[in-house]
């Protein structure tokens, strides 16, 4: 079987804050270096609504308010976050060989809570990212290019994008 070079995720969690906020929704998709998909895994870690309703407050969350409802509403389905990461290292086992290198937009961010959260799974990334935000940054300033993707804030749809907003940087350079 082709082992996979990227591994694009991105996290859906309360905030941004690695300290006070948790992952609730994990979306990987295994991809070559050609981005076509070869493998995906999607998975709800389970948190404790308390927490939601404590730290899910502000503007962001009032102005992705479908989002947020959606994110609770399957929070009872959800499993914890060891499960997770035992299926994301189930996942890594069965699609890439040695190296697996993290890619998604501003995946630094991701990483953090990768980290803090699922320190197997950290063990296992490479040190390098690729991250589809850098790109984002050089388009915008220097081309005045902007690739518009819908902001669903959920994790599948989100990396989905992510890839395809990679693809499209990519079209430059040929």
């Amino acid at each position: 079987m082709k082992k996979a070079k990227l591994l694009w995720i991105d996290l859906e969690m309360t905030g941004l804050e690695p300290e006070k906020d948790r992952i609730l929704e994990v979306a990987a998709i295994a991809t070559g270096w050609d981005l076509e998909p070869m493998a995906e895994l999607t998975a709800v870690v389970r948190q404790e609504p308390e927490l939601m309703e404590k730290r899910m407050v502000g503007e962001f969350w009032e102005k992705n308010r479908a989002s947020k409802e959606a994110l609770m509403a399957q929070n009872e389905q959800g499993k914890p976050e060891a499960e997770v990461e035992k299926e994301l290292l189930e996942f890594l086992d069965k699609h890439f060989g040695e190296e697996v290198i993290l890619a998604g937009n501003s995946i630094h961010q991701d990483r953090k809570f990768i980290d803090r959260e699922m320190p197997e799974l950290s063990q296992r990334l490479h040190y390098r990212m690729l991250d589809v935000s850098a790109w984002k940054v050089y388009f915008e300033g220097a081309k005045r290019k902007k690739f518009v993707k819908p902001e669903a804030h959920r994790a599948l749809s989100d990396i989905q994008g992510s890839i395809e907003e990679l693809k499209w940087y990519l079209t430059f350079l040929k």
